[in-house]
Protein backbone atom coordinates (compact mmCIF):
# COMPACT_ATOMS: atom_id res chain seq x y z
CA UNK A 1 0.00 0.00 0.00
CA UNK A 2 1.51 3.33 -1.08
CA UNK A 3 0.23 6.90 -0.80
CA UNK A 4 0.62 10.03 -2.92
CA UNK A 5 2.38 13.11 -1.58
CA UNK A 6 -0.22 15.69 -0.39
CA UNK A 7 2.35 18.46 -0.87
CA UNK A 8 2.09 18.11 -4.65
CA UNK A 9 -0.65 20.48 -5.77
CA UNK A 10 -2.53 17.86 -7.81
CA UNK A 11 -2.55 15.39 -4.89
CA UNK A 12 -3.62 18.08 -2.41
CA UNK A 13 -6.56 18.98 -4.63
CA UNK A 14 -7.57 15.32 -4.98
CA UNK A 15 -7.51 14.70 -1.21
CA UNK A 16 -8.94 17.97 0.15
CA UNK A 17 -10.88 19.40 -2.80
CA UNK A 18 -13.33 16.69 -3.85
CA UNK A 19 -17.04 16.39 -3.15
CA UNK A 20 -16.44 12.86 -1.86
CA UNK A 21 -13.93 14.13 0.69
CA UNK A 22 -15.71 17.13 2.19
CA UNK A 23 -15.43 15.58 5.65
CA UNK A 24 -11.63 15.69 5.23
CA UNK A 25 -11.60 19.41 4.44
CA UNK A 26 -14.12 20.21 7.18
CA UNK A 27 -12.04 18.41 9.82
CA UNK A 28 -8.85 20.17 8.72
CA UNK A 29 -10.49 23.63 8.70
CA UNK A 30 -12.22 23.19 12.05
CA UNK A 31 -9.02 22.09 13.78
CA UNK A 32 -6.86 24.76 12.13
CA UNK A 33 -9.28 27.61 12.87
CA UNK A 34 -10.43 26.31 16.28
CA UNK A 35 -14.10 26.19 15.28
CA UNK A 36 -16.29 24.86 18.09
CA UNK A 37 -19.97 24.84 19.04
CA UNK A 38 -22.16 26.89 16.73
CA UNK A 39 -19.11 27.94 14.72
CA UNK A 40 -18.44 24.37 13.55
CA UNK A 41 -18.91 23.78 9.85
CA UNK A 42 -22.14 21.92 9.14
CA UNK A 43 -21.61 21.73 5.39
CA UNK A 44 -19.34 23.04 2.66
CA UNK A 45 -19.97 23.96 -0.94
CA UNK A 46 -16.76 23.34 -2.89
CA UNK A 47 -16.75 25.95 -5.64
CA UNK A 48 -14.24 24.21 -7.93
CA UNK A 49 -14.33 20.47 -7.11
CA UNK A 50 -11.53 18.13 -8.16
CA UNK A 51 -12.05 16.83 -11.70
CA UNK A 52 -9.05 15.20 -13.37
CA UNK A 53 -10.08 16.03 -16.99
CA UNK A 54 -10.52 19.71 -16.15
CA UNK A 55 -7.28 19.95 -14.18
CA UNK A 56 -5.42 18.39 -17.13
CA UNK A 57 -6.34 21.42 -19.23
CA UNK A 58 -5.09 24.03 -16.74
CA UNK A 59 -2.00 26.00 -17.74
CA UNK A 60 -1.20 27.03 -14.16
CA UNK A 61 -0.07 24.76 -11.35
CA UNK A 62 -1.97 26.81 -8.74
CA UNK A 63 -4.82 24.51 -7.69
CA UNK A 64 -6.64 26.26 -4.86
CA UNK A 65 -9.46 24.64 -2.95
CA UNK A 66 -12.26 27.22 -2.70
CA UNK A 67 -15.40 26.68 -0.64
CA UNK A 68 -18.08 28.34 1.48
CA UNK A 69 -19.82 27.12 4.64
CA UNK A 70 -23.36 27.50 5.96
CA UNK A 71 -22.50 30.98 7.33
CA UNK A 72 -21.39 32.08 3.82
CA UNK A 73 -17.76 32.36 4.97
CA UNK A 74 -15.39 31.81 2.04
CA UNK A 75 -12.25 29.69 2.42
CA UNK A 76 -9.27 29.61 0.06
CA UNK A 77 -6.88 26.74 0.80
CA UNK A 78 -3.63 26.50 -1.15
CA UNK A 79 -0.62 24.17 -1.06
CA UNK A 80 2.61 25.85 -2.22
CA UNK A 81 5.88 23.93 -2.57
CA UNK A 82 8.17 26.65 -3.95
CA UNK A 83 8.68 30.24 -2.83
CA UNK A 84 8.21 32.52 -5.83
CA UNK A 85 8.60 36.23 -6.38
CA UNK A 86 5.60 38.24 -5.15
CA UNK A 87 3.99 35.22 -3.44
CA UNK A 88 2.68 37.12 -0.40
CA UNK A 89 1.23 39.83 -2.62
CA UNK A 90 -0.50 37.20 -4.74
CA UNK A 91 -2.11 35.65 -1.65
CA UNK A 92 -3.44 39.03 -0.53
CA UNK A 93 -4.66 39.82 -4.03
CA UNK A 94 -6.58 36.53 -4.28
CA UNK A 95 -8.26 37.00 -0.90
CA UNK A 96 -9.18 40.62 -1.67
CA UNK A 97 -10.57 39.59 -5.07
CA UNK A 98 -12.65 36.83 -3.47
CA UNK A 99 -13.99 39.37 -0.98
CA UNK A 100 -14.99 42.00 -3.55
CA UNK A 101 -16.52 39.54 -6.02
CA UNK A 102 -19.18 38.54 -3.47
CA UNK A 103 -21.37 41.46 -4.59
CA UNK A 104 -22.14 43.11 -7.90
CA UNK A 105 -22.01 46.84 -8.58
CA UNK A 106 -24.86 48.58 -6.80
CA UNK A 107 -25.39 45.85 -4.19
CA UNK A 108 -25.18 46.67 -0.50
CA UNK A 109 -21.88 46.21 1.36
CA UNK A 110 -23.47 44.34 4.30
CA UNK A 111 -23.79 41.37 1.95
CA UNK A 112 -20.00 40.96 2.10
CA UNK A 113 -18.93 37.99 4.24
CA UNK A 114 -15.64 36.97 5.79
CA UNK A 115 -12.86 35.47 3.65
CA UNK A 116 -10.23 33.21 5.23
CA UNK A 117 -7.15 32.41 3.15
CA UNK A 118 -5.13 29.37 4.27
CA UNK A 119 -1.68 28.74 2.81
CA UNK A 120 0.29 25.56 3.49
CA UNK A 121 3.91 26.21 2.52
CA UNK A 122 6.65 23.62 2.08
CA UNK A 123 9.23 26.32 2.86
CA UNK A 124 9.80 28.94 5.56
CA UNK A 125 7.92 32.15 4.86
CA UNK A 126 8.49 34.01 8.13
CA UNK A 127 11.98 33.42 9.57
CA UNK A 128 11.21 36.01 12.25
CA UNK A 129 9.41 33.41 14.42
CA UNK A 130 9.57 29.65 15.01
CA UNK A 131 5.94 28.53 15.38
CA UNK A 132 4.47 26.50 12.56
CA UNK A 133 0.90 27.90 12.41
CA UNK A 134 0.30 31.65 12.32
CA UNK A 135 -2.73 33.91 11.86
CA UNK A 136 -2.42 37.39 10.35
CA UNK A 137 -5.09 40.06 10.76
CA UNK A 138 -5.44 43.86 10.88
CA UNK A 139 -5.09 45.44 14.32
CA UNK A 140 -5.44 48.97 15.67
CA UNK A 141 -1.90 50.10 16.52
CA UNK A 142 -2.50 51.61 19.99
CA UNK A 143 -5.06 49.29 21.59
CA UNK A 144 -3.91 46.18 19.73
CA UNK A 145 -7.55 45.25 19.16
CA UNK A 146 -8.84 43.80 15.92
CA UNK A 147 -11.80 45.58 14.35
CA UNK A 148 -11.25 44.67 10.68
CA UNK A 149 -11.59 40.89 10.54
CA UNK A 150 -13.31 40.34 7.21
CA UNK A 151 -10.09 39.04 5.60
CA UNK A 152 -7.85 36.70 7.61
CA UNK A 153 -4.72 34.85 6.52
CA UNK A 154 -3.55 31.60 8.09
CA UNK A 155 -0.18 30.04 7.27
CA UNK A 156 1.15 26.55 7.96
CA UNK A 157 4.94 26.39 7.41
CA UNK A 158 5.73 22.68 7.13
CA UNK A 159 9.53 22.91 7.71
CA UNK A 160 8.82 24.41 11.15
CA UNK A 161 6.79 21.34 12.16
CA UNK A 162 9.34 19.15 13.95
CA UNK A 163 7.15 16.82 16.03
CA UNK A 164 7.42 13.06 15.59
CA UNK A 165 4.23 11.02 15.27
CA UNK A 166 4.14 10.05 18.97
CA UNK A 167 4.32 13.73 19.96
CA UNK A 168 1.27 14.70 17.87
CA UNK A 169 -1.35 15.29 20.56
CA UNK A 170 -3.99 17.36 18.77
CA UNK A 171 -5.87 16.49 15.61
CA UNK A 172 -4.32 19.57 13.98
CA UNK A 173 -0.85 18.16 14.71
CA UNK A 174 -1.88 14.92 13.04
CA UNK A 175 -3.26 16.71 9.98
CA UNK A 176 0.01 18.61 9.53
CA UNK A 177 1.96 15.39 10.05
CA UNK A 178 -0.20 13.70 7.40
CA UNK A 179 0.40 16.46 4.86
CA UNK A 180 4.15 16.42 5.40
CA UNK A 181 4.84 12.69 5.68
CA UNK A 182 1.93 10.67 4.16
CA UNK A 183 3.92 9.49 1.12
CA UNK A 184 6.47 7.79 3.40
CA UNK A 185 4.02 5.23 4.81
CA UNK A 186 3.14 1.82 3.39
CA UNK A 187 0.09 1.47 5.61
CA UNK A 188 -2.02 3.75 7.81
CA UNK A 189 -0.11 4.20 11.11
CA UNK A 190 -2.12 3.45 14.24
CA UNK A 191 -1.84 6.97 15.79
CA UNK A 192 -3.33 8.42 12.58
CA UNK A 193 -6.03 5.79 12.13
CA UNK A 194 -8.90 8.15 12.98
CA UNK A 195 -12.10 8.61 10.90
CA UNK A 196 -11.24 11.84 8.99
CA UNK A 197 -7.56 10.95 8.60
CA UNK A 198 -8.40 7.39 7.56
CA UNK A 199 -10.56 8.78 4.76
CA UNK A 200 -7.70 11.09 3.72
CA UNK A 201 -5.33 8.11 3.52
CA UNK A 202 -7.91 6.25 1.42
CA UNK A 203 -8.13 9.21 -0.97
CA UNK A 204 -4.32 9.25 -1.12
CA UNK A 205 -3.88 5.56 -1.94
CA UNK A 206 -2.07 4.99 -5.23
CA UNK A 207 -4.20 1.91 -5.81
CA UNK A 208 -7.35 4.07 -5.86
CA UNK A 209 -6.08 6.34 -8.64
CA UNK A 210 -7.10 6.02 -12.26
CA UNK A 211 -4.46 5.85 -14.99
CA UNK A 212 -5.27 9.43 -15.96
CA UNK A 213 -4.89 10.64 -12.37
CA UNK A 214 -1.58 8.78 -12.00
CA UNK A 215 -0.21 10.40 -15.18
CA UNK A 216 -1.21 13.88 -13.97
CA UNK A 217 0.27 13.24 -10.51
CA UNK A 218 3.51 11.93 -12.02
CA UNK A 219 3.87 14.92 -14.33
CA UNK A 220 3.17 17.32 -11.46
CA UNK A 221 5.89 15.65 -9.39
CA UNK A 222 8.38 15.79 -12.26
CA UNK A 223 7.58 19.47 -12.82
CA UNK A 224 8.34 20.22 -9.16
CA UNK A 225 11.59 18.24 -9.30
CA UNK A 226 12.61 20.07 -12.49
CA UNK A 227 11.84 23.45 -10.94
CA UNK A 228 13.87 22.66 -7.82
CA UNK A 229 16.72 21.33 -9.95
CA UNK A 230 16.80 24.49 -12.05
CA UNK A 231 16.72 26.63 -8.92
CA UNK A 232 19.56 24.69 -7.30
CA UNK A 233 21.64 24.84 -10.47
CA UNK A 234 21.01 28.58 -10.81
CA UNK A 235 22.12 29.13 -7.20
CA UNK A 236 25.26 27.06 -7.74
CA UNK A 237 26.12 28.84 -10.96
CA UNK A 238 25.40 32.24 -9.39
CA UNK A 239 27.68 31.42 -6.45
CA UNK A 240 30.44 30.24 -8.77
CA UNK A 241 30.08 33.29 -10.98
CA UNK A 242 30.36 35.54 -7.95
CA UNK A 243 33.46 33.71 -6.71
CA UNK A 244 35.07 33.84 -10.12
CA UNK A 245 34.28 37.49 -10.58
CA UNK A 246 35.72 38.32 -7.18
CA UNK A 247 38.83 36.25 -7.89
CA UNK A 248 39.32 37.87 -11.25
CA UNK A 249 38.92 41.36 -9.83
CA UNK A 250 41.33 40.52 -7.02
CA UNK A 251 43.89 39.10 -9.43
CA UNK A 252 43.62 42.10 -11.69
CA UNK A 253 44.09 44.47 -8.77
CA UNK A 254 47.08 42.49 -7.49
CA UNK A 255 48.61 42.31 -10.93
CA UNK A 256 48.23 46.06 -11.36
CA UNK A 257 50.08 46.59 -8.12
CA UNK A 258 52.71 44.08 -9.20
CA UNK A 259 53.22 45.85 -12.48
CA UNK A 260 53.79 49.06 -10.61
CA UNK A 261 56.46 47.26 -8.59
CA UNK A 262 58.21 46.00 -11.68
CA UNK A 263 56.57 42.60 -12.32
CA UNK A 264 56.69 41.65 -15.95
CA UNK A 265 53.60 42.23 -18.07
CA UNK A 266 53.55 38.62 -19.22
CA UNK A 267 52.37 37.44 -15.77
CA UNK A 268 49.05 39.21 -16.30
CA UNK A 269 48.41 37.45 -19.59
CA UNK A 270 49.32 34.02 -18.21
CA UNK A 271 47.07 34.34 -15.16
CA UNK A 272 44.14 35.61 -17.20
CA UNK A 273 44.40 32.77 -19.72
CA UNK A 274 44.65 30.19 -16.95
CA UNK A 275 41.64 31.68 -15.16
CA UNK A 276 39.47 31.61 -18.31
CA UNK A 277 40.34 27.98 -18.93
CA UNK A 278 39.60 27.05 -15.32
CA UNK A 279 36.28 28.90 -15.40
CA UNK A 280 35.12 27.07 -18.52
CA UNK A 281 36.05 23.68 -17.05
CA UNK A 282 34.39 24.53 -13.74
CA UNK A 283 31.15 25.66 -15.41
CA UNK A 284 30.95 22.45 -17.43
CA UNK A 285 31.57 20.33 -14.33
CA UNK A 286 28.91 22.22 -12.37
CA UNK A 287 26.33 21.81 -15.13
CA UNK A 288 27.08 18.08 -15.41
CA UNK A 289 26.68 17.61 -11.66
CA UNK A 290 23.40 19.54 -11.57
CA UNK A 291 22.00 17.52 -14.49
CA UNK A 292 23.03 14.22 -12.86
CA UNK A 293 21.38 15.15 -9.54
CA UNK A 294 18.15 16.17 -11.29
CA UNK A 295 18.08 12.90 -13.28
CA UNK A 296 18.49 10.86 -10.09
CA UNK A 297 15.57 12.72 -8.42
CA UNK A 298 13.36 12.10 -11.45
CA UNK A 299 14.25 8.38 -11.44
CA UNK A 300 13.55 8.07 -7.71
CA UNK A 301 10.14 9.71 -8.14
CA UNK A 302 9.26 7.53 -11.15
CA UNK A 303 10.68 4.14 -10.06
CA UNK A 304 11.08 4.63 -6.25
CA UNK A 305 14.32 2.59 -5.98
CA UNK A 306 17.33 3.27 -8.23
CA UNK A 307 19.85 0.38 -8.56
CA UNK A 308 23.45 1.10 -7.60
CA UNK A 309 24.67 0.26 -11.08
CA UNK A 310 22.39 2.97 -12.51
CA UNK A 311 23.58 5.52 -9.95
CA UNK A 312 27.19 4.64 -10.83
CA UNK A 313 26.49 5.08 -14.55
CA UNK A 314 24.92 8.48 -13.94
CA UNK A 315 27.86 9.57 -11.77
CA UNK A 316 30.34 8.70 -14.53
CA UNK A 317 28.35 9.79 -17.60
CA UNK A 318 29.30 12.91 -19.60
CA UNK A 319 26.84 15.79 -19.97
CA UNK A 320 25.48 14.87 -23.46
CA UNK A 321 24.63 11.33 -22.27
CA UNK A 322 22.88 12.68 -19.15
CA UNK A 323 20.80 15.04 -21.29
CA UNK A 324 19.85 12.16 -23.63
CA UNK A 325 18.76 9.97 -20.68
CA UNK A 326 16.69 12.85 -19.23
CA UNK A 327 14.87 13.32 -22.56
CA UNK A 328 14.18 9.58 -22.86
CA UNK A 329 12.85 9.47 -19.30
CA UNK A 330 10.36 12.29 -19.99
CA UNK A 331 9.23 10.36 -23.09
CA UNK A 332 8.27 7.43 -20.84
CA UNK A 333 11.28 5.17 -21.22
CA UNK A 334 11.59 2.10 -19.01
CA UNK A 335 14.44 1.89 -16.52
CA UNK A 336 15.96 -1.26 -18.06
CA UNK A 337 15.85 0.27 -21.56
CA UNK A 338 17.45 3.52 -20.48
CA UNK A 339 20.40 1.92 -18.75
CA UNK A 340 20.82 -1.38 -20.57
CA UNK A 341 24.39 -2.70 -20.44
Amino acid sequence: MRFIDPRIDFAFKKIFGSEEGKDILISFLENLLGLEGERRIKDLVILDPFLAPRIKELKSSILDVRCTDQREISYIVEMQVEKVDGFLKRIQYNSAKTYTLQIQRGEHYPKLNQVIAITIADFIMFPEFDHCVSCHESRETITGQSFLRDILHYFVELPKFTKDMESCETLLDKWIYFIRYAEMFEQIPQPLDLPPLRHAFERAMLANMSREEWDLYDKAGIAIADARGRLKLAHEEGWMDGMKKGLQEGLQEGIQQGIQQGIEQGIEQGIEQGFIKGRMEGEEAGLRKGTANLLLRQLQRRFTAVPERVSAKIAAAPLPVLERWSDQLLEGGALEDLFAD
